[in-house]
C-alpha cells in the first residue's frame, strides 16, 4: 500500500471503533497474564488493600489501558490482520509509564488543590497523555460518537466563556482545564471511575466465574423447561434466559451475544421472523439491567450516588421490572398465536424437576449476594463473597468443578469484559469535569425548567431524551452516572422523589441500548439473526414500548415503587398489568382473534388508559377491553400465517 493511501486510511480509521483482536503466540500469553494480574489486583485492592483512591484508580486505569491496546485493534477499517502494531506498543508503554507516574505522585496529587496549586511540567505531560490514551481506548472499545460527546463538553469548558447569557462561564486556561480533567476528583478520578474500579469490576468478575462454573447452561435449561412448552416457546425461552443472565451481567450487548447465540436460531427455526427474533432477544437482554436483585449493578450505582439503601432500591424496582417483562411476554405470545407457531416437541424439552435437581446449587451464589447486601456489606466485598460461593458450588458436581485452570480463565475473561466499561467510565469522568468546572450541572436544571416552564411531562420528556442520547453506546455504569449528574437535579427540583427520579434515569440510560440510531444491543442481535440492524432496532422499540412508558407511570404513581398502602399498590399493579396486556394485543394485532384496525387503536388506547393512574381512565379502559373481548369471541377464529388469513376450520382439516 502506498504511503499516501496508508495515511488516508489511518485518518478514516479514526472515526471507526476497533475490533476485538484474536491474539496469538507470545502476545496472547502476555495479555492473559496481565488480565489475570488485573483481576487479582482488583480483588486485593478492594478487599485487603489500603490504597488511597487515586493510587487505586491510577493502577486500575493504567492496567485497563494496557490491556485495551492488546485486546482491540486501532480500527475495523485498516487493521484486519489483528496483529499488534507500533501504535499499540507505544500506547501500552505510555500507559505503563503514566500509571507509574501517578502511583509515585499519588499522595501529592490527592492533597493538592486543583486550579490553585500549579502543575509541574511533568504533570502537564503525563496528564495530557492520560487524557489522550483514555479517549483512544474509549474510541476503540465503544466508538467515536462517545469521543465526540467528550469533545463537545471539553470545547464548552475551553471556549464557553465566549457565549452569552446563562451558557457563559468564567474563562479557563488550557492548563486549568487539564487540571480538572486529570488531577481532580471531578474528572478522571471521580465517581465514575471509582465505581468501575471497585464493585462494577467485581460483579463483572462474578459473572465471568458464574459462566465458567456452568451456571449459564443451567439458567438456559431452566428457562427452556419453564417456557418451552407453550406455543412459540422459543422466544419465551429468550425472555427467561436473558432475564436470568442479564441481571448478573449488567451488559445488554454481552447478554445478547451470550444467550442470543442459542435463542435467536431456535426462535427462527420455530417460525419467528429473523427481525422479530432478534428484537425479542435484545429487549429481553436489555431488561436484565433493571431486574432485581442485582440489576446488572444498577442498584449499587444508585445506592452509591443517592445514599439510598440497596434494599429499598431493589424493592422499589421490582414491580416496574415485572411489568416490563410481562409486556414483552404477551407480545411474544400474541405473535406466536397470531402466526400459529408450533409448540416445541415435549420430548426435546428438559423437565423442570430434573433441571432443578441438577443445578439448584447455582441459586446459592445469588442468595449469598442478596443476603450480604441486605446485611449492609459493601458491594465490592459482597461480589467477592459471591465469587467464593460460585467456586464452592461448582464442586457439588464433578464435571463442573472449578480448578486452577478454570479460575485462571475466569480471571482473564472478567478483566477482558471490564475493558469497555472502565473506558466508558473514564470518558464519563472527562465529561463530568467539563460539567463541574463550568457550573453547567447547576445551570442545566434552571435551563430545563425554563424551557418546560416547570411543567412535569415536558420536563420528563427532555430528561428522557438526554438520558437516551448520552446513553447510546455507553455501558450502563457510565451512562447512569453521567446522566444522573446532568438530569437528576432537574427532576428532584420538580418535587419528584430521589428514588423515582434516579430510577427514571436508570431506565432510559439502559433503554438506549435498543433505541436507534445507536441501538447496540439490537445491532448485536441483528448480527446473530442475519437481519437488518435498523429494522431490528425499530422492532425492538415496538416490543420494548413498556420500557418507555413505565418510567413515566411510576413517577406519576409512586404505588408502583411500593410506596403507599397495600391496597393502592395491589390496585395500581393489577390495572397496569391488564393495561399492558391490552397494549400488547393492540401493538401485535391479536387479542383472542385477529384484530381490525379500529380494534388495534382502541386496545392501545384502553391499555394506556389503564396504565395511566386514575380511576376514570381505569374504568373506561377495563370496560372497553372487555367489550372488544366479547366482540372477538363471537367471530370465527382467524390465524395470520405468512401474510395470508387461514380459517381455523381449515387448520383442522
Amino acid at each position: 500500500m502506498k504511503p499516501l493511501s496508508r495515511i488516508r486510511n489511518a485518518i478514516g480509521g479514526i472515526f471507526i471503533e476497533g475490533s476485538s483482536r484474536e491474539l496469538q503466540g507470545v502476545s496472547k500469553i502476555i495479555f492473559a497474564v496481565l488480565a489475570c494480574i488485573t483481576s487479582i489486583y482488583q480483588i486485593w485492592s478492594v478487599i485487603w488493600g489500603k490504597l488511597d483512591p487515586i493510587n487505586q484508580m491510577s493502577i486500575h486505569l493504567s492496567l485497563i489501558l494496557i490491556l485495551s491496546f492488546f485486546a482491540y485493534t486501532f480500527s475495523k477499517k485498516i487493521n484486519s490482520n489483528k496483529k499488534l502494531i507500533a501504535l499499540d506498543i507505544i500506547g501500552g508503554i505510555l500507559a505503563l509509564w503514566t500509571g507509574i507516574y501517578y502511583t509515585v505522585n499519588a499522595e501529592r496529587i490527592a492533597t493538592r488543590i486543583p486550579s490553585i496549586d500549579s502543575l509541574t511540567n511533568w504533570d502537564v505531560f503525563f496528564g495530557f497523555v492520560l487524557v489522550v490514551l483514555s479517549l483512544e481506548i474509549t474510541r476503540r472499545t465503544i466508538g467515536f460518537p462517545i469521543v465526540v460527546v467528550v469533545f463537545i463538553f471539553l470545547a464548552y469548558a475551553i471556549w464557553g466563556h465566549l457565549l452569552n447569557g446563562v451558557w457563559a462561564h468564567r474563562e479557563m486556561s488550557l492548563t486549568e482545564v487539564l487540571d480538572q480533567l486529570a488531577f481532580s476528583f471531578n474528572g478522571l478520578w471521580g465517581s465514575s471511575l471509582a465505581v468501575a474500579a471497585s464493585f462494577v469490576f467485581m460483579f463483572i468478575l462474578f459473572g465471568a466465574f458464574l459462566q465458567k462454573s456452568g451456571a449459564g447452561e443451567f439458567f438456559f435449561e431452566i428457562s427452556t423447561a419453564i417456557a418451552g412448552r407453550s406455543r412459540g416457546g422459543a422466544a419465551k425461552i429468550a425472555i427467561f434466559a436473558s432475564a436470568f443472565f442479564g441481571t448478573i451481567s449488567g451488559s445488554p450487548t454481552a447478554n445478547v451475544v451470550t444467550t442470543g447465540a442459542f435463542t435467536i436460531p431456535m426462535a427462527k427455526k420455530t417460525g419467528y421472523k429473523p427481525t422479530f427474533a432478534a428484537a425479542v432477544e435484545s429487549v429481553a437482554s436489555t431488561g436484565g439491567s433493571i431486574l432485581p436483585p442485582i440489576m446488572g449493578s444498577s442498584a449499587f450505582l444508585m445506592a452509591a450516588v443517592t445514599g439510598l439503601s440497596y434494599g429499598s432500591i431493589v424493592i422499589a424496582a421490582l414491580l416496574p421490572a415485572v411489568l416490563y417483562y410481562v409486556s414483552l411476554f404477551f407480545m411474544v405470545h400474541f405473535e406466536a398465536v397470531r402466526s400459529n407457531l408450533p409448540r416445541i416437541d415435549k420430548d426435546q424439552l428438559p423437565k423442570v424437576s430434573k433441571t432443578l435437581k441438577n443445578g439448584w446449587q447455582y441459586f446459592i451464589p445469588l442468595i449469598v449476594l442478596v443476603v450480604f447486601l441486605l446485611q449492609g456489606y459493601s458491594p465490592s466485598r459482597t461480589g467477592f463473597y459471591g465469587i467464593l460461593a460460585v467456586i464452592a458450588v461448582s464442586w457439588f458436581k464433578k464435571d463442573t468443578r472449578m480448578g486452577l485452570k478454570k479460575i485462571y480463565e475466569a480471571m482473564v475473561d472478567g478483566a477482558k469484559s471490564s475493558l469497555a466499561v472502565s473506558a466508558a467510565c473514564a470518558a464519563a469522568g472527562l465529561v463530568i469535569a467539563g460539567i463541574m468546572s463550568t457550573g453547567l450541572g447547576g445551570k442545566l436544571t434552571s435551563i430545563i425548567l425554563g424551557i418546560t416552564e416547570g411543567m412535569l411531562f415536558p420536563t420528563l420528556l427532555i430528561v428522557m431524551l438526554i438520558c437516551i442520547i448520552l446513553g447510546m453506546g455507553m455501558p450502563v455504569a457510565a451512562a447512569y452516572i453521567l446522566t444522573a449528574m446532568l438530569a437528576a437535579p432537574a427532576l428532584i427540583a420538580m418535587g419528584i422523589s430521589p428514588m423515582a427520579a434516579h430510577l427514571f434515569i436508570v431506565y432510559f440510560s439502559i433503554i438506549s441500548a435498543i433505541t436507534p440510531p445507536v441501538a447496540v444491543a439490537a445491532f448485536a442481535a441483528a448480527g446473530i439473526a442475519n437481519a437488518n440492524p435498523n429494522r431490528v432496532g425499530f422492532e425492538a422499540v415496538r416490543l420494548g414500548l413498556a420500557g418507555f412508558i413505565i418510567p413515566f407511570i411510576f413517577v406519576l404513581e409512586p404505588a408502583l415503587l411500593m410506596e403507599g398502602s397495600i391496597i393502592a399498590i395491589i390496585y395500581s399493579t393489577l390495572t397496569a398489568l391488564v393495561g399492558l396486556v391490552s397494549l400488547s394485543a393492540g401493538i401485535i394485532g391479536w387479542f383472542i382473534n385477529r384484530t381490525t384496525f379500529l380494534e388495534r387503536i382502541l386496545l392501545i388506547g384502553f391499555g394506556l388508559g389503564m396504565i395511566y393512574p386514575g380511576v376514570v381512565s381505569d374504568i373506561i379502559g377495563i370496560g372497553g377491553t372487555i367489550l372488544i373481548y366479547l366482540l372477538q369471541k363471537r367471530r370465527p377464529v382467524e390465524i395470520v400465517e405468512n401474510s395470508t388469513v387461514i380459517q381455523g376450520s381449515e387448520l383442522q382439516q
